[in-house]
């Protein structure tokens, strides 16, 4: 599983031009999800996310989690995370999991960050969107399990 996260003071997502998604200050996630992933992998990536300390104390130091500081998260499914153009220039998404599977970590994805104390917004696994987002810092996180 790979995530990239950005923490953003606004985000949103579109399906044929409607907003299905939006939050003010958070984490955008872009969620690849691989052939291989497990709910444990699942299970760790939001606990790691839901206690990334990536917005600053007082001090200015990153050092509150998006639960600290009263944020939200927005969850978007992104497959592309998994393209491999190591060889030509199309990329291969061999590595990525199929839309079955993808599709069932991704709703639990958005169920168990739910249990954490933030409003979770996501987008449409399988649907063209546009995602909008104003990066806070800019601060962007990859995480990988």
């Amino acid at each position: 599983m790979k995530v990239v996260v950005q923490r953003v003071s606004e985000s949103n997502v579109k399906v044929d031009g409607a907003a299905i998604g939006s939050i003010e200050k958070g984490l955008m996630l872009l969620v690849g999800i691989h052939e291989e992933d497990t709910e444990e992998k699942l299970d760790w990536m939001c606990r790691k996310i839901l206690n990334l300390r990536i917005f600053e104390d007082e001090q200015q130091k990153m050092n509150r989690s998006v639960e600290d500081v009263g944020g939200a998260i927005l969850v978007i499914p992104q497959f592309t995370l998994y393209g491999d153009a190591e060889k030509g220039n199309r990329p291969s998404f061999i590595e990525a999991a199929g839309p079955g599977h993808a599709r069932d970590l991704y709703k639990k994805m958005i169920q168990q960050l739910k249990q954490g104390n933030v409003q979770v917004e996501s987008g449409k696994f399988g649907a063209h969107m546009d995602v909008s987002l104003v990066n806070d810092g800019p601060v962007t996180i990859i995480l990988e399990r």
